[in-house]
């Protein structure tokens, strides 16, 4: 039996047996070395923070010292030479400043002559300060003399005579000795510590250490403040060959490039004039890297082209002032806030140095685009509240999204559409087409006529653009024929060619498209529809061709930079390019940071603006009616005439179904014919419809598969 378990037995009985089980106490551990564990202790309390802080602590303030002395050796040698004028001199001739540069050439040239008098006058001072210690000594030894002649006439005795000058000279001889006993050593201690202490002053003012020495908050950059020496070492090391031979042929007097550095919001504002040689674009390029050399991040800086030639301006923000809220809008905190659709500005935010942001929206197509889900619905949503607080504006409204983003306008919009479908899509696109007979029947009100404004707002209009189906129709033999498509970018787009007759001249009687859409492409936002706005904004976007599709070349190539915005952190963060913001002078765009309006806050703004109405009915479904097929009524207009006046068409057509074609005009006639490859011809001067025209365009029709009907 093991030693490690023993059996009780009670007695002979048979009955169960007790077993212990002893555990064995493990083996002593061996003992660590004394001299791993005195390595262990070093290595610890070498690798220990307050170790490694001290260590700094101490390295910082010896190399204050010693960079203290290369600064005031250096404004030692620029106080004793002319090297100061040279530089300030290579400074202006490298900014083309020719007027400044002889200045300061003709400044260096009186230094050197008055340098080369203070040496030719070095010459003769000894001479002439012997002369001076001659007839001072001679003058002093004379009154001694005459009061020891006075003394020995008074005593009579003529060794009185030296008595006074033998004082004077065992008085000095004590001074001397006093002088060497008591500050000998101490003086020159004392004025080695101060001469030190001088030093480490000058050096810890300027900083003068290893940035690993510096402090964590200094060696971060938090808070640390943009001066010129600082914008000027940035550009120095920004990789631009040009650039930095010229700042190093100017010295400390590399800030001569630089405006005054002006507050402005939360970060600060300088002009830059960069030399000869040096183009805006090689430090646009290099935005991420000026950053870094700032102790900024990207997105802190931001880099735009003034008036002035041959300049870029820099707007530097504090650290992470950026990623703190603006606060709330004055739509929210002011509930007695009213609005004028003509005159007044909707407040939509702050521009980067603090401003407050207004747009004005009068007469004026919008455009916002940008990425999904960085606050394209809430940026658009705010303008349209504003507007809203106008009693006289009417709304129109797709939301081609459907999440209840536009809900609250339900009892504000005379029409409100929201829903992600093709039929949503249709609805949307026959809303924009009555909008624009809306435009044609004011257009045809005698001049002068004062019209309501009238906002038709599509949102993710990209759903409309890319919207596959076609226009159909039921033949009498039972067959579906399909016509013009409702999305794409051509002639032959419903949705399209309606958004381009509003741009075109709704603005002219208040009828405006504002549209929101995300991820802009040539195929979901077409260029004629995206330069017809004439406010156009983009929240982050992915590339630079994006940012030019949002927002135009002009404020691309000026600065605008959507595309380096940070998707998700950046969230409400707009480029606007518009003429109805105010945006600095010289400058083709403005960074606005938008004011957040939640849901909640949204639907109450919603309902104070319901209040100053009389009761808006809200349509949710467009009633389409009855589909026609438009070249089958214009030919039984035509009847047994050749040809007819396009006037008596569309009297013709009207009394055939004035609800289909009660508000027809020219265009739209014209509009049918040309899907199908004809138009009205003139004749004598007048626009008229050919029969033969008609019946050829039916052939046709018929004989590809495809129709055009309208509703």
């Amino acid at each position: 039996m093991s030693d490690n378990v023993v059996h009780l037995h009670k007695n002979t009985d048979p009955a169960p047996v007790t077993t212990l089980t002893v555990v064995p106490e493990p083996a002593p551990a061996k003992p660590i070395p004394l001299w791993i564990r005195s390595g262990r202790a070093v290595r610890t309390a070498v690798t220990h923070d307050v170790t490694k802080t001290t260590a700094r602590a101490m390295a910082r303030h010896t190399l204050f010292v010693a960079g203290g002395a290369k600064i005031a050796a250096k404004r030692t040698w620029d106080g004793r030479t002319a090297s100061r004028y040279e530089r300030m001199f290579r400074a202006a001739e490298a900014a083309g400043n020719h007027e400044l540069a002889a200045e300061w050439e003709e400044r260096g040239q009186h230094f050197r002559e008055a340098r080369h008098r203070r040496r030719m006058d070095l010459l003769t001072s000894p001479i002439d300060a012997a002369k001076g210690v001659a007839v001072g000594a001679g003058v002093g030894i004379g009154s001694l003399v005459a009061l020891g002649i006075v003394m020995a006439v008074a005593t009579k005795d003529v060794t009185q005579v030296v008595t006074p000058l033998m004082a004077t000279v065992k008085f000095i001889n004590l001074l001397i000795t006093v002088v060497r006993v008591v500050w000998g050593p101490q003086s020159l201690v004392i004025g080695s510590l101060l001469a030190l202490l001088a030093l480490w002053a000058v050096g810890s003012k300027q900083q003068a250490a290893p940035a690993w020495a510096l402090p964590d908050n200094v060696r971060n950059g938090e808070g640390e403040p943009i001066t010129p020496s600082i914008v000027v070492k940035a550009l120095r090391d920004l990789g631009v060959a040009p650039l930095k031979t010229a700042i190093k042929d100017m010295g400390d007097a590399g800030a001569s490039m630089l405006g005054p550095i002006r507050i402005a919001g939360c970060g600060v504002e300088v002009d830059v004039t960069l030399p000869s040689g040096v183009s805006t674009i090689e430090v646009q390029n290099r935005r991420r890297k000026l950053a870094e050399n700032l102790t900024r991040h990207e997105h802190e800086v931001f880099i735009t082209i003034p008036q002035a030639a041959r300049t870029v301006r820099l707007w530097v923000a504090d650290s992470g002032a950026l990623d703190e809220p603006i606060g709330p809008s004055p739509l929210v905190t002011d509930d007695t806030l009213t609005a004028d659709y003509a005159k007044g500005r909707a407040p939509w935010g702050q521009d980067l140095r603090g401003d407050a942001a207004a747009l004005s929206v009068y007469q004026r197509h919008l455009l916002i685009t940008g990425l999904s889900n960085q606050g394209k619905t809430a940026a658009l949503r705010s303008l349209a509240l504003w507007v809203a607080l106008d009693r006289s504006v009417e709304f129109w409204m797709g939301d081609l999204k459907g999440v209840g983003d536009w809900a609250m306008f339900d009892g504000l919009a005379t029409r409100l559409i929201q829903g992600p479908t093709d039929d949503h899509v249709i609805q949307v696109t026959e809303m924009l087409e009555d909008a624009v007979e809306e435009m044609n029947r004011r257009l045809m009100a005698p001049p002068g006529t004062q019209f309501p404004a009238l906002i038709v707002i599509v949102d993710e209009a990209q759903v409309a653009f890319m919207c596959p189906l076609k226009t159909t129709r039921v033949t009498e033999d039972g067959k579906v024929k399909e016509g013009a498509p409702y999305g794409g970018s051509k002639a032959t787009s419903r949705y399209f060619m309606a958004c381009r007759k509003v741009h075109n001249q709704g603005r002219a009687v208040n009828v405006l498209l504002w549209q929101g859409t995300q991820d802009p492409t040539d195929q979901n936002l077409p260029k004629l529809v995206r330069e017809g706005a004439h406010t156009r904004a983009s929240l982050a976007l992915g590339t630079e061709s994006q940012a030019r599709m949002a927002l135009g070349d002009k404020p691309v190539d000026g600065g605008a930079a959507p595309n380096l915005l940070r998707p998700g952190l950046d969230k409400g963060t707009l480029v606007v390019a518009s003429d109805g913001i105010d945006i600095p002078k010289g400058q083709a765009s403005i960074t606005v940071r938008t004011h957040y309006i939640s849901t909640e806050d949204a639907t109450e703004i919603a309902e104070r603006a319901k209040l100053l109405r009389d009761g808006v009915t809200t349509l949710t479904v467009v009633e389409r009616g009855e589909e026609r097929d438009a070249l089958a009524d214009i030919l039984a207009a035509l009847g047994d005439s050749p040809r007819l006046l396009t006037a008596d068409v569309l009297k013709r057509l009207t009394a055939l179904d004035e609800g289909a074609y009660g508000r027809w005009t020219n265009g739209d006639l014209k509009r049918v014919m040309e899907a199908e490859g004809e138009e009205p011809k003139k004749s004598h001067g007048r626009m008229v419809v050919h029969k033969d025209h008609v019946l050829r365009a039916i052939a046709n029709r018929d004989a590809d598969g495809s129709t055009s009907a309208s509703n």
